[in-house]
């Protein structure tokens, strides 16, 4: 059987599909990994707990700026994480 010949429009789609996936993919990597070690600062109690906390939020922010995340979802977390190290303090 032969394959199917996409028109130019949906070919267009699944470029941009793919370059928006990879860009919002990485936002929400990177956001995570803020969140993960800042929560490990947390836990141990250390000096750096307030920077890992700082830069959390921060690529939270910029994660919900441009659509990783939903700016609700950032915003539930930021709160998570300030609570927990307003908790250790």
């Amino acid at each position: 059987m032969a394959t199917k010949k996409r028109k130019r429009s949906a070919l267009k789609r699944i470029r941009q599909t793919v370059r928006r996936t990879t860009t919002k993919q990485a936002g929400r990597s990177a956001a995570r990994t803020a969140v993960r070690t800042a929560r490990t600062e947390i836990a141990a109690g250390g000096d750096g707990a307030k920077d890992a906390l700082k830069a959390a939020q921060s690529a939270l922010d910029r994660a919900a700026k441009r659509g990783s995340i939903h700016k609700n979802a950032a915003s539930r977390r930021k709160g998570r994480i300030a609570k927990a190290a307003a908790k250790r303090s």
